[in-house]
Parts: C-alpha cells; sequence; structure tokens
C-alpha cells in the first residue's frame, strides 16, 4: 500500500479509509474481516473504535499503519512518509525491546523514524519524564511493570512527534492507576493529534472519545460524535420530574409499571416516544418541572447495537 494524500485541507481529515475489505483462509472457506470499512480521523480528536473479539478491529488497525494489505480499498495518509507520519502502540506487550533500557528503546525507535541520535535521546529523556518513567529511564524494559511497559510504549510511538497515533487496547492488562495516567495524557494529546484507539474499557472511551465507531462482524454499524451518538440513541430514557413524589398506594404508580415506566421518588424515565405520551397522560393534570432526555452511556448503547444485531441474524432466513 502506497501512502498518499489527495486532500490537503488542513480542516479535513488527516487520515480516510475507503472499503477496505480483507478475508483470511480458515479450513472451509474464508474468514471475512473487514467487509468495505470506510472512516476518517481528523486532527484535534480521539476516535474510538468499540466491538467484540473479531470483530475485525486489530486487523482495521494493521492495515492503517500500513502493516497489512488490504484485499480492496485504499488509505490516504500525511505526505511525510511511511517513517515518520504514524505511530502505533499495538495489543499485547511486544511493542518494545525488553533487553533494552526505556530509554534505549525510545532512541532506537527516534533514530529509526529519522531522527539524528542527540536528537531521539532529548525526545526520549522529555517523553519518559512526562509519562512519570523518568526514573526508569535506565532500567530495562522486561523489568517494568505492565503499566510501565504500555507508558514506555506511548512514548516510544511519540518520539518522533507523530501526526497520527494508533493504540490498539492500550490499557489492557494495566491497573487503574496507569489507566488514569493513559487516560490524563491522552485528553493533552488529543489537542493536537488524531488519534485512534480501541478498546474494551466503556468508561475509558467514553472518557476520552470525541468520536466513536461500532465495528461487528468486519462492518461498522454505528458511527458519530460521542456525545450526539449517546443523545440521539432511541434507547436513550425520557426523565419526567414531577414537582413532588407519587403517594404510596396512588392507582397511577400501577399504571406507570405497567407501561415499563421507572419510578424512583418524583422521577419517572421511561424508553420511547409513544411510552413518554402516555405517561404524561397518566400524570395530567399533576405538575411537572421538567421533561428531558437522558444519555445512555457509551455500555449501554453498545450492548443495546450487539442485542439488536442478534436480533436481527436471528431473523435471516438459514
Amino acid at each position: 500500500m502506497d501512502p498518499s494524500v489527495q486532500n490537503t485541507d488542513p480542516s479535513g481529515p488527516v487520515l480516510q479509509a475507503h472499503d477496505l475489505r480483507k478475508r483470511y483462509p480458515k479450513a472451509r472457506g474464508w474468514l471475512e474481516a473487514l467487509k468495505g470499512v470506510s472512516l476518517e480521523l481528523f486532527r484535534g480528536e480521539i476516535l474510538t473504535l468499540l466491538g467484540p473479539n473479531g470483530a475485525g478491529k486489530t486487523t482495521l488497525v494493521k492495515i492503517l499503519a500500513g502493516l497489512v494489505e488490504p484485499d480492496g480499498g485504499r488509505v490516504e495518509v500525511p505526505r511525510e512518509g511511511k517513517r515518520t507520519w504514524m505511530g502505533a502502540v499495538l495489543e499485547g506487550n511486544r511493542n518494545l525491546y525488553w533487553r533494552l533500557t526505556a530509554l534505549e528503546n525510545l532512541i532506537y525507535f527516534g533514530t529509526l523514524r529519522g531522527l539524528i541520535p542527540k536528537e531521539a535521546r532529548r525526545r526520549g529523556l522529555e517523553l519518559l519524564e512526562t509519562v512519570g518513567l523518568a526514573e526508569k529511564a535506565h532500567q530495562t524494559v522486561g523489568t517494568l511493570s505492565r503499566g510501565q511497559q504500555q507508558r514506555a510504549a506511548l512514548a516510544a510511538a511519540l518520539v518522533h512527534d507523530p501526526p497520527i497515533l494508533f493504540l490498539d487496547e492500550p490499557t489492557l492488562g494495566v491497573d487503574l492507576e496507569a489507566q488514569e495516567a493513559i487516560r490524563s495524557w491522552l485528553l493533552r494529546l488529543r489537542e493536537h493529534k488524531a488519534i485512534l484507539l480501541t478498546t474494551h474499557q466503556m468508561d475509558f472511551a467514553e472518557a476520552v472519545a470525541n468520536r466513536v465507531a461500532i465495528l461487528l462482524e468486519g462492518e461498522i454499524v454505528l458511527e458519530g460524535r460521542t456525545r450526539e451518538v449517546l443523545e440521539g440513541s432511541p434507547g436513550a430514557p425520557y426523565r419526567v420530574e414531577l414537582q413532588a413524589p407519587l403517594e404510596e398506594g396512588d392507582p397511577r404508580l400501577a399504571q406507570l409499571r405497567a407501561v415499563e415506566a421507572e419510578v424512583e421518588g418524583k422521577v419517572i424515565r421511561v424508553v420511547g416516544e409513544e411510552t413518554l405520551w402516555q405517561v404524561l397522560r397518566l400524570l395530567d393534570p399533576l405538575p411537572i418541572e421538567r421533561v428531558e432526555r437522558e444519555s445512555l452511556s457509551l455500555a449501554g448503547l453498545f450492548w443495546r447495537v450487539l442485542r439488536e444485531r442478534s436480533v436481527q441474524c436471528s431473523r435471516l432466513p438459514t
């Protein structure tokens, strides 16, 4: 794959993938890992790619990074060239050489990507300080904790200051303290870089992502800005707040539960616009403080999409 850029508009995407397809041979037939995936990545954002194991996330990241050739489609990337336009932390713990120190790794990867050794050393020391590993600079990577290894791998991916960063499960297997350190750093990085992140940790994704995309069975089934996707989801509940809670024994309580409304004090939650109107008619003429739509959590949205996909597949003819 020969990376090239056709859109040089600074406000436009820094990376574009068009109709990417990839399949692998299996015992009988082929496994379709990607089925026509298209996406765009912009500077100043984190696009989080969600999906179950086997959805095609790692295959997609490796194609975008130029490590795997697609069977179809194309990727457009910056003009800087293969060595300097991106940095990557792939899934697993072999992103660094374990017998080298943290600093030696950063110097090696920096010079590999075009820096002179003196500049690579300066950048390496600066980044290790930033990720809280200054005291571990001369310690071999194999003796570091999992969280420290991930932070060192992030530093190595950034040593040449690439405009695009690919992170495949960067918090996998790390403790909460390391997760928080990585989260804080990513929020700072996204101000001036384009970051594609894959993760199974929904709370982490929701905390850092400007945009989300859900990949199922090699296809992107949902994509958009995080807040808009959550607020606009059909599964997001409506919240009706009364001036005072309904009294115990009020017949409307049974009627509300009959339409699957959730009653909690003076707050009533319902799903679906039709059900909302039923509830408002039941409550009339009680005074209502406000009616608003709540956001789903990213985890709730993800599992709803999975359930809907499962139902659709179960209805297909066999």
